[in-house]
């Protein structure tokens, strides 16, 4: 079962999730926006060396606590590594009161019927086994929707939820990300088919199962209040998408129920040659954007 007090802040507390689990394919891109070039590290080893010192950078800033970063999604290395002499697990929650979450899936597969659903993921028992031992509490998996192709968006959701069972079953809590491209020509269709997708795997949820969900900011205001509503749903949170961090924020204000889990849109701002007290300063001025945005609506 999910640890008591971690469900009880999720459901309830005020905030937003830091989505600090940039991967292989998208860890380049966070470094570069970090002011770390391609070419100042040599190995994929020296470039997620470099990556976790800079996670490690923002979950021990003085602002990175639960008074307003209630959650946490690590990458697995993130997972296996060390902040201030503790595994980062332990660090977040113990010191920092910040709820732990693992990403999981290994990447997307090509895209068919206008989505990529996620790679096999045939070592997934052995990693949510290692992440209970380790304090975590969640899971975070991502599928994309590009287009309104309602036979694609419906394999889409019905993947998430078929592995979301799996980590139910290990008393893990997992948030089904479904994210629908910012430039797809056919958001606001496909947000539709999405809504009423995720609506029907809900309803068939076995009784006292509870997922969490982390969509794209739709088109239409309040438009997944059907989902923030029903009885299996912690929480829907969302995702910045390639927003900047003001749009992500301003779109948010209008979206009465969800709160964040930014990324990019958390970091836009971080740079590895500012000293630590301009650093600080600027995480501050991010999380207090972020969670004015996220606040009770």
């Amino acid at each position: 079962m999910p640890d008591a007090k971690m469900m009880s802040q999720m459901a309830e507390k005020a905030g937003f999730i830091a989505a600090l689990d940039q991967s292989g394919g998208s860890t380049p891109g966070a470094l570069r926006l970090y002011g770390i070039a391609d070419t100042d590290y040599g190995s994929e080893g020296e470039m997620f060396r470099l990556v976790h010192e800079m996670r490690v950078r923002i979950m021990t800033a003085p602002a990175f606590s639960g008074d307003k970063v209630i959650g946490a999604i690590l990458f697995e290395r993130t997972m296996d590594g060390d902040a201030k002499g503790k595994p980062v697990p332990a660090f977040l929650w113990e010191d920092r009161d910040v709820v732990p979450f693992l990403k999981i899936d290994k990447g997307l597969a090509a895209e068919v019927n206008g989505v990529q659903v996620m790679k096999p993921m045939p070592d997934l028992d052995v990693l949510l086994e290692r992440a209970v031992k380790k304090g975590i509490f969640g899971t975070k998996m991502r599928s994309v929707i590009a287009h309104a192709n309602r036979a694609g968006i419906a394999a889409v959701v019905h993947q998430q939820f078929a592995v979301a069972q799996r980590i139910l079953g290990h008393g893990l809590v997992p948030i089904i990300e479904p994210e629908v491209s910012i430039k797809s020509p056919t958001k606001r269709e496909a947000e539709a088919i999405l809504r009423d997708e995720i609506l029907r795997e809900l309803d068939a949820l076995p009784a006292g199962d509870k997922v969490m969900i982390k969509l794209t900011l739709p088109s239409i205001d309040d438009f997944y209040r059907p989902l923030i509503d029903h009885k299996s749903v912690i929480r829907v949170v969302a995702l910045s998408g390639g927003y900047s961090r003001a749009e992500a924020c301003e779109k948010l204000l209008h979206n009465h129920g969800m709160i964040a889990s930014f990324s990019r849109a958390l970091a836009e701002d971080l740079r590895a040659t500012m000293s630590d007290a301009e650093f600080d300063d600027s995480m501050e001025e991010a999380i207090d954007q972020i969670y004015a945005a996220s606040a009770v609506k």
